[in-house]
């Protein structure tokens, strides 16, 4: 039996009309990846496979062995690229960040990924994909109830909290002439008050907070144009900022954290 070759139409609106028309190859070839990956989303929401096979090669920390994890979105995700100076080569730290995650895909992982490699410290770096609506529209307080829920769960297990601060966004850069627009999705105003919320859970608590924020942020309240090429993720430089504010944050967790 003759099969018909398969034809990828798309819906044109056009006022008042609206209509189909086959698509090009190319455009049935994106389609088709964006359903895969939709598809695959569905099947693991929280990318639970991402790391397992990983996490089932780390061995039990040394005796003396400082061992840090960090957990985060596209942020922390990045850092183990060569480009971006590579993630603390040498160090026995652990990186677990996933692009485009929010707090509640990583609250379902944090047992696999953070409390089972048992590390003396976990760095949080959660909240903007949340803010931006990733995985649908929240509150400030649905995101600060799951940070607070994985703070509470490392605790009971003996390791120190680092919460790290949302980086700041920017609307200074551009792609292929169009200015990329990062402030509608995440509000500065979101990002400030997410940020004030975090140092003072902190300091009632006697956790540590890492401010990549004061760090980063320009005298216009926005990411710094030289630590981004997009306004919203950090280029090498920007990594070269965050390196030894990340350590100093983690030699502070080991000393006073509880």
């Amino acid at each position: 039996m003759n099969r018909l070759p398969l034809i990828c139409f798309v819906l044109i609106l056009s006022s008042p009309v609206i209509f189909a028309q086959a698509a090009p190859a190319d455009a049935c070839a994106d389609l088709k990846t964006r359903a895969e990956r939709a598809e695959t989303k569905l099947a693991d929401w929280p990318a639970l496979a991402r790391y397992r096979d990983e996490n089932a090669k780390v061995t039990a920390p040394a005796k003396n062995e400082e061992r840090v994890v960090f957990m985060g979105d596209s942020i922390t995700d990045g850092w183990h690229s060569p480009a971006n100076g590579g993630f603390f080569p040498g160090k026995p730290y652990f990186n677990r960040g996933i692009s485009g995650q929010t707090t509640p895909q990583m609250l379902i992982r944090f047992r696999p990924d953070v409390l089972a490699l048992k590390p003396k410290v976990v760095v949080i770096l959660a909240g903007t994909n949340d803010i931006a609506g990733n995985t649908g529209p929240t509150t400030l307080e649905a995101i600060e109830d799951n940070l607070v829920s994985m703070a509470e769960l490392a605790r009971e297990q003996g390791i120190r909290v680092v919460f790290a601060s949302l980086l700041p966004v920017s609307d200074y850069e551009s792609r292929n002439g169009q200015q990329i627009i990062q402030t509608v999705r995440r509000p500065p105003e979101k990002i400030i008050a997410l940020n004030k919320w975090m140092k003072d859970y902190v300091e009632k608590n006697h956790l540590t907070y890492l401010d990549y924020f004061s760090a980063m942020v320009d005298a216009k309240g926005f990411f710094k144009d030289e630590l981004s090429n997009d306004g919203l993720h950090p280029n090498a430089q920007g990594y070269a900022v965050m390196n030894p504010l990340a350590e100093a944050a983690i030699r502070d967790a080991l000393k006073h954290g509880k």
